[in-house]
């Protein structure tokens, strides 16, 4: 299972951001934001399955990243990796982390919304 202090390791040492976290209202929520011009490239949230329209009753951790629109229907399995909770849907998708497979394809897409919301 993959955690988010697995993820908030992985950006620290690949592009050298800290989690934030700008939400008074949801302290746990992190938001993962370039060095140079402060854009999010990655959310992290704990949210009830519920929201998700999955089953159970316990808060799961989730990642929203940016992903190109053609490549969004591909990727969504309705298990592990969702249309995007809480942002626009074309271009972002949702992990439940606890569902995604640690050795699978996590840190490219990771990397690939880093550089989709990169400035040029």
């Amino acid at each position: 299972m993959l955690t988010r202090e697995d993820i908030f390791k992985h950006v620290e040492a690949n592009y050298g951001t800290l989690p934030d976290y700008p939400f008074s209202k949801f302290p746990n929520y992190a938001v993962l934001r370039h060095i140079s011009d402060g854009k999010w490239y990655g959310l992290v949230m704990n949210v009830l399955p519920e929201k998700l329209g999955l089953d159970g009753n316990d808060g799961v951790d989730i990642l929203n990243l940016k992903c190109p629109p053609e490549l969004n229907d591909i990727l969504r399995n309705g298990k592990d990796i969702l249309p995007a909770y809480h942002m626009n849907k074309e271009h972002w998708i949702t992990l439940v982390l606890e569902r995604a497979d640690p050795k699978g394809e996590i840190y490219k897409l990771i990397e690939q919304s880093f550089y989709l919301t990169k400035e040029s």
